[in-house]
């Protein structure tokens, strides 16, 4: 039996919620394992769970755990198992009440700025990342890799520093260079491509088939199951933090596409199990003009997601070719939401619109939701009668490059108060 069977017959904790892989096209079930796609329609899988078990998880479970990621281990597949846990203290990350920004956006109910730059290697990657190598060591690889357009670079460069496991990250070559020291500071393996995420991804996907690579958990590749459900824990803690409760919508950046879907489920499973009153909510998507073939299909009216060449500013979000988008789509369209996508200068506009609003200075991917979440409050798409959270899934110094030029001193002066007087600030 080759390593690879081996461990896809390997069983998680017997208090693991997982029940199975499910193909999210077709249905079809596999048994919990190293596997990404489905052998029938080549549909991608998701995690599958027991319904019983996620709902004898209560409110006090989850209040006694850890301050991080892992107090929601119940409704996680992995970690049920402290001692193989990957964790760096990622999750709880503020929920702020974003007054001002809501005053000036005209809402009259309470906006809130959901701030995962406070992660971390600060982003909301290290919460797919913790899932995922946690999977990843459950599954018995003795390596971890990824595809990254940055923040997921960083993050898996880390987390593999930490519990001394070798890691190798791949990149578009012309990332930020902010990302790139943030990775290779780590001391893993770093290797940039010449070519676009996509391009990354496709060669991440092909190694993984290799031999030499038998015992290397990609993973946005062959455990990716496991690293999407990550995003979950987002919906969690928005509930938790709201006092067991929903937002009536929210406002999620999209690259694959996946977050947004997870949020999703995360408040689905939090309704089904009971630790939060039923409820309705709406699911708005957020793209850079750059790079947008999701909204543009949600614009179009159409199922099928095309890709596109991604370009913009807003690099963490490019990927042209989404494999989550048709869900996204779904999760949109039956929550009677809505998608839209901005240009570099919105973008760049958001970016300064959270700051001086609340104090929070985004990444690009952030100014793109606060862009659009301003777009669809002035068209009436949004209902700014109704409470929001909006994602903001990095820290700005990482993207200093694109508001730098208009982010300079108001005045240089002399040391003296003649100084301040000539430049009319006495």
């Amino acid at each position: 039996m080759t390593a690879t069977a081996q461990r896809a017959d390997r069983s998680f904790a017997p208090t693991s919620p997982a029940s199975a892989l499910v193909c999210r096209s077709c249905g079809a079930q596999y048994p919990l394992g190293p596997q990404h796609a489905c052998f029938e329609c080549f549909g991608p899988l998701e995690i599958g769970y027991d319904p019983s078990a996620l709902a004898r998880v209560t409110r006090a479970d989850i209040e006694s755990g850890p301050h991080s990621i892992w107090r929601y281990a119940g409704l996680l597949p992995v970690g049920q198992d402290v001692a193989t846990r990957v964790d760096t203290g990622t999750g709880m990350t503020p929920l702020i009440r974003a007054d001002r920004l809501a005053d000036e956006l005209g809402f009259t109910a309470p906006v809130w700025v959901k701030d995962d730059s406070a992660n971390p290697t600060h982003s909301f990657k290290d919460r797919v990342v913790s899932v995922a190598i946690t999977a990843a060591r459950e599954l018995g690889f003795t390596r971890i890799a990824c595809a990254s357009t940055g923040n997921l670079a960083n993050s898996v460069a880390a987390h593999a520093s930490r519990i001394g496991m070798p890691s190798i990250v791949f990149v578009p070559s012309d990332l930020e260079a902010a990302k790139i020291v943030q990775t290779a500071v780590y001391g893993g393996t770093l290797v940039g491509v010449e070519g676009s995420y996509d391009d990354v991804n496709r060669l991440c996907a092909q190694l993984s088939e290799e031999d030499e690579f038998e015992h290397t958990g990609f993973v946005n590749v062959n455990i990716r199951p496991y690293y999407a459900e990550g995003s979950k824990t987002l919906g969690y803690e928005v509930a938790e933090q709201l006092g067991w409760r929903l937002p009536g919508q929210y406002v999620a950046p999209m690259a694959s596409g996946s977050m947004l879907t997870k949020i999703n489920k995360a408040f689905k499973e939090l309704v089904a199990a009971e630790l939060v009153p039923s409820a309705q909510w709406k699911v708005f998507g957020a793209q850079s003009a750059g790079c947008s073939p999701i909204a543009t299909a949600f614009a179009a009216g159409a199922a099928e997601v095309v890709p596109v060449k991604p370009t913009g500013i807003a690099k963490s979000l490019n990927i042209g070719n989404p494999a989550d988008g048709p869900y996204a789509l779904d999760a949109v369209r039956g929550s009677g939401g809505a998608m839209a996508s901005v240009g570099d200068e919105e973008i760049r506009e958001g970016i300064r619109l959270l700051a001086r609003t609340t104090g929070v200075f985004a990444e690009t991917a952030g100014g793109v939701t606060v862009a659009v979440l301003k777009k669809l409050a002035e068209s009436g798409e949004l209902d700014t009668s109704v409470e929001t959270v909006v994602f903001n899934t990095g820290e700005g110094l990482k993207t200093l490059d694109a508001v730098s030029a208009g982010a300079q001193p108001t005045a240089v002066i002399a040391p003296t108060l003649k100084g301040m007087r000539e430049a009319g600030l006495l």
